[in-house]
């Protein structure tokens, strides 16, 4: 597919469509595809409010389309409209504790919307390539450590039964017609645009603001659950590099290391200037019902396939979180 410029053809830009564009993982991959060229198009819910704030620099360089992925008519007819090259679907209910009182919507958006995105990209786009982002929540109850392709899942909430629901329906796509359909299996990543209902932003963010005045403590569930954390911009890379390969696999991505969230705090407020232990309250309400203690991740298979490293230490990654909530902080306190 050519146009004609003044300067002879060239080929067009591919085009990607990113559902959960405006998350943490799809402004940073939208960020990742403009660099290199591609048009993007992006699906936010008709519900969703101030899509220019929540996009940030991305405002009037991406294509805003408005959908959702419990509605396969909207599903389909932006699809077949736009005829992506590369399909990301990011859209989730992603935070497990809601999940646990949202089962229903849960489901029905991560599970059963990625469903809705196969059937629509199988009727209307087969030659697209998708990219379902798993991940690895599907572990659970560990059945060996670390976690790689080939270890069994246990999904020990919600939204970890949705996304394995979400991991079997690609395969079964990809085998049952030969679609280009591959998913990422990514463990925990972070980065300064983490949602700040989650665990790790709710620390960095509150670091900053007790350092200013602005808060008075931080109240945390399980601190010794372990984790392994990577550096969102980096991971986004994977996504792509797995559509970029001659035949579609999954793939773990993750750092090969774990950390407590008492560590994550540690760093955090020493980063500001604090003693952890001084502004930390335990509260057993903030305990998951199922909880999943330990996971970490053998990323053997893409570092190997995909060329594909994690470069941000642990440290490194707290501290650019706790930097842009402390900046962010000096701005709410009016701080030059």
């Amino acid at each position: 597919m050519h146009y004609s410029t003044p300067f002879g053809k060239r080929p067009m830009a591919k085009k990607a469509f990113i559902t959960g564009i405006t998350g943490q993982d799809g402004y940073y991959l939208a960020d990742f595809l403009l660099d290199k060229g591609y048009d993007v198009y992006g699906l936010v819910r008709s519900s969703s409010l101030e899509i220019p704030q929540r996009i940030g620099k991305l405002a009037g360089r991406v294509h805003i389309d408005h959908g959702d992925l419990t509605d396969s008519l909207s599903i389909r007819e932006i699809i077949e409209r736009v005829q992506p090259d590369e399909i990301y679907n990011l859209a989730a209910q992603s935070h497990v504790q809601w999940s646990f009182k949202l089962p229903e919507n849960t489901f029905d958006t991560t599970g059963s919307g990625c469903i809705r995105m196969l059937e629509a990209i199988r009727q209307t786009c087969p030659q697209a390539r998708f990219y379902q982002a798993s991940s690895s929540e599907m572990f659970g109850l560990v059945q060996e450590v670390p976690q790689r392709e080939t270890t069994p899942f246990h999904p020990r909430s919600p939204y970890g039964v949705a996304k394995v629901a979400a991991f079997w329906a690609t395969i079964n796509y990809r085998e049952g017609y030969n679609m280009f359909a591959c998913n990422g299996i990514l463990f925990n990543h972070e980065s300064p645009r983490r949602g700040e209902d989650f665990v790790t932003r709710k620390i960095t963010k509150a670091a900053a603001r007790i350092a200013l005045g602005l808060q008075d403590k931080l109240i945390l569930g399980n601190l010794d659950v372990k984790r392994d954390w990577g550096y969102a911009p980096e991971y986004v890379r994977a996504m792509w590099l797995m559509l970029q390969q001659e035949t579609p696999e999954d793939y773990v991505i993750a750092t090969g290391e774990t950390h407590t969230v008492r560590e994550f705090c540690e760093i955090a407020f020493r980063r500001a200037g604090l003693d952890w232990e001084k502004h930390v309250e335990i509260d057993p309400r903030f305990f998951r019902p199922a909880e999943v203690n330990l996971v970490i991740g053998d990323a053997s298979k893409a570092m190997r396939q995909l060329g594909w490293e994690h470069k941000t230490s642990f440290p490194q990654l707290v501290e650019i979180m706790v930097d842009a909530d402390l900046e962010a902080a000096r701005q709410e306190a009016k701080i030059p």
